[in-house]
């Protein structure tokens, strides 16, 4: 029972902020089936125009429509992604709370897509940015962001991670070189 207590409050912190991410996705999905029709768009924000759409797409692949109708492929990963997290996340020391909030990012992003995955056999999207007649990106949702902008940021910290750890050492690396010879 201690062990689980131990885990739980390494953990919470994950656990809340995947939740978030997980409400808030399911709830804009819903939202959008419920109020745009299938393959059709709107305009939320009309002084945008068609440079921010919300567009009611269902996508049977992964990012960027890669690796169309791997619907099992796509919900083994969400499951070991998650299960990993979980796993890791109760290995962190408590000064690593930003880590912990980016790991809670990626998990429930990947939980909102494997609800949809599991519910109705593809993921709701509906985001659509870019420039008319030019480019637009491929649409995406909530959890979508939630895992690109965790991702992004765990990269720029483990950089960040790997430069601090670099210094400390030619720090060390120096005081050791700078101490006075021992006679024998």
């Amino acid at each position: 029972m201690h062990r689980l207590v131990n885990w739980l409050r390494r953990v919470w912190l994950m656990l809340a902020v995947a939740g978030v991410v997980i409400v808030l996705d399911q709830w804009t999905k819903e939202w959008v089936r419920n109020n745009i029709p299938d393959y059709t768009h709107m305009i939320p924000i009309p002084a945008l125009g068609d440079y921010f759409v919300f567009e009611h797409v269902h996508n049977y692949g992964a990012a960027f429509g890669i690796l169309q109708n791997q619907g099992n492929l796509f919900v083994v990963i969400a499951i070991v992604v998650s299960l990993a997290i979980l796993i890791y996340g109760g290995t962190l020391h408590a000064g690593q709370r930003g880590l912990r909030i980016l790991l809670g990012l990626q998990m429930g992003g990947a939980i909102g897509n494997l609800i949809d995955r599991l519910n109705q056999g593809y993921v709701t999207d509906f985001v659509k940015m870019g420039a008319p007649g030019v480019y637009y990106w491929p649409n995406y949702n909530i959890a979508d962001s939630a895992i690109v902008v965790s991702v992004v940021l765990l990269a720029i910290y483990l950089i960040a991670e790997d430069l601090r750890l670099q210094r400390q050492a030619r720090s060390e690396a120096r005081r050791i070189d700078n101490l006075p010879a021992e006679h024998s």
